[in-house]
């Protein structure tokens, strides 16, 4: 029996329950176990931003650029000339989430996860002031950055899971204000310059080239680019069903076409926050048919391509409430398997 990983098919399961990123707690080796414990078809290294700063997406992110130096200052992340004291705990941070994957031994799909580059460069100010966002050079570098800084981050979780399929979650909240030119400047009382859609999907695609695996992007804004994140090269994405109104036809019939087109979707339905209770596992599962129907797709072909998972992370979630959710996300995929 050969020990190489799998491909790169399976690490993107569908018909499968799945999660997003952040977690309430502390405790990396916990969080860990409860989900390749609740969600064994297609597990994630949680997020755990209750650890405090370094932990949050953007310094977790910072500390994956390579060549870019990042420091907390004045509330806020910017790039610095030398690594700063709270740059260095979350390179920590990261190599603590790695080695608790020794412990997991997974032979399947696993997916990592990071903040994407626009996002990133929302919230990462240069060292003479405002976002990166603000020049398309500084953009440019920063994704590629970020891409040799992943590229590291799956070797490094590779050789700690050698049979598992990775693949790389980017999460992109603030692209569709990015594109529509609505990311506000330090002061508050402007906007920097939207990002040409064309931009946007040439740095994307630059990230989805170099990262070596499979590239899923999470978005859990409404205003979705489908078509731009396809084009880019994603080979997932995962939406916030919820956020869709199924009477809007032209983003309906833009993820319609998506998913003709034999595209893969993790669908966010189950929420993020709040309490037990009955029935939370069929109403998600009725959501994505509801989709499904409105599409007018064959039911056969929905578990081939639609996995299911909360819509956005639960870092502010109770962890029995955590836990719940995702067995609500996997009572829906049965259903949705049939």
């Amino acid at each position: 029996m050969s020990d190489a990983p799998p491909s790169g098919a399976e690490a993107l399961p569908t018909g499968v329950a799945t999660g997003v990123g952040s977690l309430p707690g502390t405790d990396v080796q916990e969080a860990v176990n409860v989900v390749f414990g609740e969600l064994p078809e297609w597990p994630h290294l949680p997020e755990l931003p209750d650890r405090g700063l370094g932990a949050d997406m953007i310094g977790r992110g910072a500390a994956l650029l390579v060549g870019l130096p990042v420091q907390w200052w004045a509330f806020r992340w910017e790039i610095a000339d030398l690594p700063g004291r709270d740059a260095r705990r979350a390179l920590d941070f990261l190599e603590r989430d790695l080695d608790a994957l020794h412990e997991v031994d997974a032979t399947g799909p696993v997916r990592l996860t990071s903040v994407g580059p626009f996002t990133l460069a929302a919230n990462l100010w240069r060292r003479g002031g405002g976002a990166m966002l603000a020049d398309p050079g500084a953009v440019a570098d920063l994704t590629a950055s970020l891409a040799e800084g992943l590229r590291n981050h799956v070797a490094a979780a590779q050789t700690r899971m050698p049979k598992a399929a990775l693949s790389v979650q980017i999460d992109e909240p603030s692209l569709p204000a990015a594109l529509a030119g609505r990311v506000n400047t330090e002061s508050g009382l402007d906007f920097y310059r939207r990002v040409p859609v064309e931009v946007a999907r040439e740095r994307l695609r630059e990230l989805t080239q170099q990262v070596g695996v499979p590239v899923v992007v999470h978005c859990c804004a409404p205003d979705v680019p489908v078509r731009l994140l396809e084009e880019a090269g994603a080979q997932a994405l995962s939406v916030d069903l919820t956020l869709l109104d199924l009477d809007d036809v032209p983003k309906v019939d833009a993820l319609g076409e998506y998913l003709d087109g034999g595209g893969r979707l993790i669908a966010g339905v189950v929420p993020p926050l709040g309490q037990r209770r009955p029935g939370v596992g069929k109403e998600a599962a009725d959501r994505v048919l509801a989709l499904w129907n409105r599409l007018g797709f064959g039911l056969e072909q929905l578990p081939r391509q639609v996995s299911v998972s909360t819509t956005c992370g639960m870092a502010g979630a109770s962890p029995d409430y955590a836990r719940f959710a995702m067995e609500a996300s996997r009572e829906a995929a049965e259903r949705l398997r049939g």
